[in-house]
Order: C-alpha cells, then sequence, then structure tokens
C-alpha cells in the first residue's frame, strides 16, 4: 500500500507495489506519519474512523466531492448501496454516477468506498480488488459469501423512508 501525501493532507491511497518512476516529490512526514499510524490502528482493529486532513484539489469534481462527502458519514461496520448514496446527496437519479465516483475515489479506506454495495446486497468493484473489499467488509464485521462480484454481502442494505 501506497500513500501519497501534500502539505494539505493525505492525496492518495493506492494498493499494490511501489510506483516505478514516481517523481521525486517532497515528502510530509508529520501528515504521512500520521497517516500510516491510523492505518495501521484500523487494520489491527484499534480504530474505527479516521483523523486525517484529506487533499481532494485537481482530483475530483463537485459531485464527486459530494460522493466522498457521504461516504465519510458511513459508520464502521455498515455498508450502503450506490443508490441509497445518490439518494441522500439529491441526486436519486445518479447511481451509476456515484458508482463511477465511487471508483474514482483516491483516499480508499480512509473515504470508505468499501462500504458501498449494490442495491440486491452483491459484491461490487473496489479499486484495490474484491479481494481486499472482502477483507475490509470482514475486518469491519461484515460478513461475505465470498470475493466474486455474485457474492451476496451480509447485512444486506435495507433502505427505510423515515
Amino acid at each position: 500500500m501506497t500513500v501519497w501525501t501534500s502539505p494539505e493532507g493525505v492525496r492518495r491511497i493506492e494498493f499494490g507495489r511501489l510506483p516505478k518512476g514516481r517523481p521525486e516529490e517532497e515528502t510530509h512526514p508529520d501528515v504521512l506519519d500520521e497517516a500510516v499510524r491510523q492505518l495501521r490502528e484500523y487494520f489491527a482493529k484499534k480504530r474505527r474512523t479516521f483523523e486525517l486532513p484529506l487533499d481532494f484539489s485537481g482530483a475530483t469534481s463537485d459531485f464527486q466531492r459530494d460522493v466522498y462527502e457521504r461516504l465519510l458519514a458511513i459508520p464502521y461496520g455498515h455498508v450502503v448501496s450506490y443508490g441509497q448514496v445518490a439518494t441522500d446527496i439529491g441526486k436519486p437519479d445518479q447511481a451509476r454516477a456515484v458508482g463511477q465516483a465511487v471508483g474514482a475515489n483516491p483516499i480508499p479506506i480512509v473515504v470508505p468506498c468499501h462500504r458501498v454495495i449494490a442495491s440486491d446486497g452483491r459484491l461490487t468493484g473496489f479499486s484495490g480488488g474484491l479481494r481486499a473489499k472482502v477483507a475490509l467488509l470482514k475486518l469491519e464485521g461484515i460478513d461475505v459469501d465470498g470475493a466474486t462480484a455474485n457474492s451476496k454481502v451480509h447485512p444486506e442494505v435495507i433502505p427505510l423512508d423515515l
């Protein structure tokens, strides 16, 4: 996993090996050290929320920012559907666009896009791969029947009109 930071905060989290030929950038050890510390606590089940400055500059549209703000409100151990996120941000007919925004999330885990699933309770894609999404959901106590796009997530999403 690679964590990229800027003076404003965490800018990107990527899965896999360190990128080859990456540009030499000034590091920001305080933000980076704090991000690594909090991620380690999350993986050790000692942290449920992140308290990090986030830098979305240049990487997102206003629509994407609305989606990411909504994702930040999904509690640890809970899932929501793309359609519910669309409804919650006032764009109920934009579930597919929400899916695209979720897929473009530059800061997975901290901005918990892994907590978004299909409205029928199926597992959907994840930038780190479906196995990583399943591992994150299971870490948070959410059961998943497998690691394919047809796998069911439990508990299933139950939309309530309150």
